[in-house]
């Protein structure tokens, strides 16, 4: 090492000197998304306290700084999805069925506001709101469409519910019944993390406690009856999305694991019971070297976590799963071609680092909602990378790189003081409750535009080399919403509660009612309240009859 010091030093103060006196350099200029300074150069200096086995170690083996599993892709490729579904069930049926017939093999299910809010379609309150952002499901009976002649027993469905993810999930239990799937053999995840919407969303319905019981509902009756599903996927991407920076995502992405696991200690589960059915999904932004460290750092620093707080014993518990998406933040309306560019960085984000599934956006996404053609260039991007690029050859291919190790020492660092922070405040849930989390998101995200608006952060065409008269985009080239669907949709669900029986349905939302009363796990009555065709309505307005609903404080 000191050989290499010297070396640098006379390197410095010869070859880089002659150069500098003629270019200066503006150092200020070189951070990380997060404000990590980044040397000119990085070399040995750097990594010298790294420790081989102790901090990297090997694939599929503690502390999985080099992946979760000992072949990663070259045993088996990540799962590739695209986030998909708008207007009425008929039409996401259909879209589902273009994206598997063009090589997909896992969906992820976007539901429209009133579905995430627990509202149905003709309710006044969603009115304007209905097939939006995502699929209009009230019923079983939207459910059983959106799946017709998509066999459950061979895809994996991602769904990003939350509020009602026990409704939501209780519907694809029943549907893979009627296909005669038996829910011991369904694959997929619910989003099912009510914490980041107190953060950041804002889709919540009810109270936290309540909210974090129907979470823990969930853990306890898929670890009994529906072992291959993935219960809970503890989301930063949205809390990236509302403008925090890497370093945030991941501190409050991992506060938020602790909180769930010791909540569902407390209500008598077994860590290895349940830990090794959750996922984590984090954002795919800008910077790439950056966000690669961030996901290294993320296994690293979660399973030393899970060691030290937690008695586990089972390997599978350490495990940080992860799902990755293009942040929707980064593509910009400007030029939008272009952002196909951007996604295929995302991608590679998420390949080089380690991911289970990745999705990607499509470049027209910061219009509307992605055309059949979009979204197939969308998948091609992964399906590229995949088969023709030699990424998947070798596991971990960046590691060892003087910059992306210390990148992620020093991400795994500050993460750490952040955790401390939380935890000298009492946990995440204080820590949201004081207005901490938000704060510091505000900040973050405020910095972010004055950086942008100043042009001290460079985004192609929008402050930088930009068109000074956009072209126009011809009819067909961007995806218009139907404007019947909330009608029809409205006309459905009056069809359906006609033909169902209503009696059937009154006594089994009445079960509901009084588990809630007993404090009992509430997933297999509504389960059966699912399966009489209540609705996700009328479901929900029981639980908000009980617990009330959820009003934000104002932080100042």
């Amino acid at each position: 090492m000191k050989k290499i010091e010297d070396s640098l030093g006379r390197w410095e103060n010869t070859t880089l000197k002659e150069v500098l006196d003629k270019s200066p350099e503006k150092e200020e200029a070189f951070k990380t998304e997060s404000g990590i300074p980044v040397k000119r150069l990085y070399t040995p200096l750097d990594v010298e306290d790294i420790d081989y086995e102790t901090d990297l170690g090997f694939p599929g083996q503690y502390p999985y700084t080099r992946g979760v599993y000992p072949t990663m892709y070259r045993g088996r490729l990540w799962t590739m999805r695209n986030y998909a579904g708008f207007g009425t069930a008929e039409d996401t049926n259909k879209r589902y069925r273009y994206l598997l017939e063009q090589g997909m093999a896992g969906l992820s299910m976007a539901f429209d506001l009133p579905t995430q809010l627990g509202y149905d379609s003709d309710d006044p309150l969603a009115k304007g709101a209905v097939g939006r952002v995502g699929v209009a499901v009230d019923s079983l009976a939207d459910m059983e469409i959106i799946f017709q002649d998509i066999p459950l027993d061979k895809v994996s469905t991602s769904m990003t519910i939350n509020a009602p993810a026990t409704v939501l999930l209780a519907m694809y239990i029943v549907v893979g019944e009627k296909q005669n799937v038996p829910q011991e053999q369904l694959t997929g995840t619910t989003q099912n993390d009510i914490l980041k919407d107190f953060i950041a969303r804002g889709t919540y319905i009810f109270p936290p406690e309540p909210s974090i019981k129907l979470v823990l509902d969930i853990i306890e009756y898929c670890f009994k009856y529906v072992p291959k599903w993935n219960t809970l996927s503890i989301t930063g991407y949205h809390i990236r999305e509302a403008g925090a920076n890497a370093i945030q995502e991941l501190a409050f992405t991992l506060a938020n694991a602790i909180t769930y696991i010791e909540k569902a200690q407390e209500r008598g589960l077994d860590v290895d019971d349940f830990a090794p059915r959750l996922s984590y999904s984090l954002g795919c932004h800008r910077d790439l070297f950056e966000e690669v460290a961030k996901y290294r750092a993320a296994r690293r620093l979660f399973a030393r976590i899970v060691k030290e707080r937690f008695d586990v014993k089972d390997p599978g518990s350490y495990l940080f799963r992860t799902y990755s998406g293009s942040c929707g933040s980064t593509l910009v309306t400007q030029e939008p071609i272009n952002n196909i560019i951007r996604v295929t960085i995302h991608a590679l984000m998420g390949i080089l680092g380690g991911h289970q599934a990745i999705h990607t956006a499509s470049w027209d996404e910061g219009y509307a909602l992605p055309t059949e053609d979009a979204a197939r260039v969308a998948l091609r991007t992964q399906q590229i990378l995949a088969y023709e690029s030699g990424l998947c050859n070798t596991i971990d291919p960046l590691a060892g790189s003087y910059y992306v190790e210390s990148l992620t020492n020093e991400i795994e660092k500050r993460t750490s003081d952040y955790l401390k922070k939380i935890d000298s405040m009492g946990g995440m849930l204080r820590a949201i409750e004081n207005g901490f989390v938000f704060r510091e998101i505000q900040e973050s995200s405020v910095q972010f535009q004055k950086q942008v608006d100043s042009g001290e952060k460079v985004i192609v065409g929008l402050n930088r080399f930009v068109v000074p008269e956009e072209e126009e985009f011809e009819e067909h080239d961007i995806f218009e919403s139907d404007p019947h669907v909330e009608a029809s949709q409205k006309e459905k669900l009056t069809a359906v509660k006609a033909k169902r029986n209503e009696k059937d349905v009154q006594n089994a939302l009445r079960e509901v009612q009084n588990a809630i009363d007993r404090d009992e796990n509430l997933m297999p009555h509504i389960i059966e309240a699912v399966k009489c065709y209540a609705t996700i309505g009328e479901i929900c307005g029981v639980m908000r009859e009980k617990w009330g609903e959820f009003r934000a404080p104002t932080y100042i």
